[in-house]
């Protein structure tokens, strides 16, 4: 019997100007859904991220992972305005 492997992504939802949430998977290119709550966003996102590993299985394609010590950090800059 094989096991299964349990893969851990980042996603970042981003609250959409019409209502919901757009989720992207920055670690899989291209991987991005929609969700009109941030729920639902994320079961959205589950989905997706599953279709894209699967496919790239079926397509002999490495799946990648993201690195267990990923940090993420939110900086604040600011700007002299313009002379």
């Amino acid at each position: 019997m094989k096991q299964e492997t349990v893969y851990q992504y980042t996603v970042i939802f981003i609250p959409a100007e019409e209502g919901g949430y757009v989720a992207e998977v920055p670690m899989l290119p291209g991987c991005v859904t929609e969700g009109d709550t941030l729920e639902e966003a994320r079961e959205m996102a589950k989905d997706a991220i599953v279709c894209y590993l699967e496919s790239l299985a079926k397509d002999g394609e490495e799946i990648p992972m993201e690195p267990p010590c990923l940090l993420q950090e939110k900086l604040c800059v600011s700007l002299s305005p313009a002379a």
